[in-house]
């Protein structure tokens, strides 16, 4: 029988970085490919039904023991791939046995995960931590949850435990925002489910943002420099107008907890022409469309001073606050926290916010007693 980090450290060897310019699902090859890997791990733990659809989402099935048909289906979900912001391929996992609490050094990169700016680390001395080797993610978000998952499945169904039906799913291109787009939730057929999807060990999220992504366009004339006074107009500089009318301090790096923000994940493009990525997060519904139309002011001024549409903004939603589901269904968070303390956590309930995180750690016990 596979421990999860065994798992997670077959897992993290394949590339499942999501593709943005994609228009395929899943976005990239790799979130296929071990899709099919834990496709054959579940048929072999003896899952009777496993099937990944056209659009790369596997789904599985375990039914109920004798006697337990009659109870609500829970579901289990992870996502397939990883982060495009920073490579995926080549991932060389280090271990670190016995963690002593001081910086640790991700392999020989020169580049370290110090204490002093990931106090969560304290919670793991002792511990054995697997970090990336410094040149690439190491993909535990979400490869961690997978393993979790398939690892549950296998330690229920050896022992013989209990259990409810249990359905499970593990979706492509989370990482971009389109996790849900093709996930069928009837085919799904869970009454409810829980994530396993970062977090401190033990911890159950109850809350998280109300997410959008704003792709704001930027429209240049590039004209030679040598004659450009009164023609040219720098899609670059037109970027740098725009941001600098967004409020300054609602930043990632000026917020905590449940603080909104704008942040600016990537600028690209010439004089000709600019774009620019914006993710726009506040866990409250009405702040976050004050920031889409914050966005749209900002816009109108930028065309305003110029006389014609030179920005051009663009926002799609792509999840929203959990908290405002759970609010009409409060056994699904009573039970998750029940599961949580009978697996030895102290304080199992908290919430998604903007601070750091060091890794993605869950309890196995904690999801065995959501499906018994």
């Amino acid at each position: 029988m596979k421990t999860a980090a065994e798992r997670l450290l077959s897992y993290v060897r394949i590339d499942t970085a999501a593709d943005e310019a994609a228009d395929t699902s899943p976005s990239s090859p790799g979130q296929g490919e071990l899709a099919r890997l834990i496709a054959a791990e579940l048929r072999e733990i003896g899952l009777p039904e496993v099937e990944i659809s056209p659009f790369g989402v596997l789904r599985g099935v375990l039914p109920a023991t004798p006697g337990l048909e009659s109870l609500p289906a829970v579901g289990f979900i992870a996502h397939l791939d990883t982060s495009p912001d920073a490579p995926g391929g080549g991932v060389n996992p280090q271990l670190h046995p016995n963690y002593d609490g001081g910086p640790v050094a991700l392999g020989d990169s020169g580049k370290t995960l110090d204490p002093a700016l990931f106090p969560e680390l304290a919670a793991y001395r002792g511990q054995t931590l697997i970090t990336t080797d410094g040149t690439t993610l190491l993909g535990a978000d979400d490869k961690a949850g997978a393993a979790e998952i398939v690892t549950m499945l296998e330690r229920l169904t050896a022992a013989g435990t209990p259990h409810r039906k249990i359905c499970v799913a593990f979706t492509p291109d989370e990482e971009i925002g389109r996790g849900t787009d093709h996930f069928d939730l009837d085919a799904f057929g869970a009454a409810y489910a829980y994530t396993a999807d970062g977090g401190a060990a033990g911890s159950i999220e109850s809350a998280n943002f109300n997410a959008a992504l704003a792709t704001v366009r930027f429209a240049g004339r590039p004209v030679h420099p040598g004659s450009a006074k009164g023609k040219m107009r720098n899609a670059i500089a037109l970027a740098m107008e725009f941001h600098a009318l967004l409020p300054p301090g609602d930043i990632p790096e000026e917020t905590e907890g449940t603080q909104g923000f704008y942040h600016l994940e990537k600028l690209t493009g010439t004089v000709a022409e600019s774009v620019a990525l914006y993710l726009l997060r506040d866990h409250d519904a009405r702040k976050l469309e004050a920031r889409k139309a914050a966005f749209a002011a900002a816009a109108e001024t930028v065309n305003r001073r110029y006389g014609e549409a030179v920005v051009d903004v663009s926002i799609r939603d792509q999840y929203r606050n959990m908290a405002e589901i759970l609010a009409r269904h409060p056994e699904v968070l009573e039970r998750a926290e029940r599961a949580a303390i009978a697996a030895a956590a102290e304080h199992p309930l908290s919430i998604v916010t903007g601070g750091p995180g060091v890794g993605k750690t869950t309890v196995i016990g904690e999801l065995a007693n959501l499906a018994a």
